[in-house]
């Protein structure tokens, strides 16, 4: 195969066993219009290096186990096409702000451990059910928190955001997105059981609006939007208190 209808993909190659650092590796893969990064991949596995390392599944941008850094940006390598960066080469590079297990592959552990601490999932205070068995809502409703809700956990947001590389206590904007959709959905009434954790130094506050998280995000999220709207909603929570009676709030 010529080289003008090939092209190089530099992939980040760890094995603890055998390297004691990451360490880039050559290959040349087929330069096809339809194929991605993924595919690319894919290729060296299937025909090249089978010892290669990453996660992926879906291959539709839906799943968001294949998150890595492509020519230094946070990418879904399934919906990065190999032609975006004709002539190449591409570089390819775990997930950045995680630690390398192998390879490609990061531990995603510290983020696991704090997703639940925000409760993503509906609080009900009223145990009873709705007598036809829905908590109905109207579209405007559901567009309050509706964008809030595409996030797939890809983690690109966390790999991207500069205070999460410095503060690893820091909750994260994946997080800190899917507690503010969870307060913001009609049928939810556990605004307050999260707002310890969510209004906490290491949570929204820790935020200081770079914004890059939203531009890595594959889903158009807008986890920088949804902090600061809850940066908001606490303050003015926090202002009411120390101003108002208890029975005025």
């Amino acid at each position: 195969m010529a080289d003008q209808d090939t092209i190089a993909v530099e992939v980040t190659r760890y094995r603890p066993e055998q390297e004691s650092a990451p360490a880039p590796q050559c290959y040349r893969v087929p330069l096809r219009k339809e194929w991605t990064i993924l595919d690319g991949l894919n290729h060296i596995k299937d025909r090249l290096d089978g010892t290669l390392s990453y996660r992926w599944s879906c291959r539709m941008g839906i799943c968001g186990s294949c998150g890595m850094t492509v020519n230094g940006e946070p990418k879904l390598a399934c919906s990065t096409f190999l032609t975006d960066y004709a002539p190449g080469s591409i570089r390819v590079e775990p997930m950045r702000n995680f630690p390398v297990i192998r390879d490609l592959v990061v531990d995603i552990s510290d983020f696991m451990s704090k997703l639940p601490k925000v409760k993503p999932w509906l609080i009900r205070a009223d145990e009873d059910e709705p007598e036809d068995g829905e908590y109905l809502q109207t579209p405007e409703e559901m567009e309050a928190y509706q964008r809030y809700s595409m996030c797939i956990n890809c983690m690109l947001c966390y790999s991207a955001c500069p205070v999460y590389a410095l503060e690893p206590t820091f909750l994260g904007p994946a997080a800190i997105a899917l507690g503010q959709r969870y307060n913001l959905d009609s049928r939810d009434q556990g605004a307050e059981d999260r707002r310890d954790v969510l209004a906490s130094a290491e949570g929204a506050w820790a935020c200081t609006l770079v914004g890059e998280c939203s531009v890595a995000c594959p889903k158009g999220v807008d986890p920088a939007g949804a902090i600061q709207r809850y940066k908001l909603t606490a303050a003015t929570k926090s202002l009411k208190e120390f101003l108002l009676p208890r029975g005025a709030r």
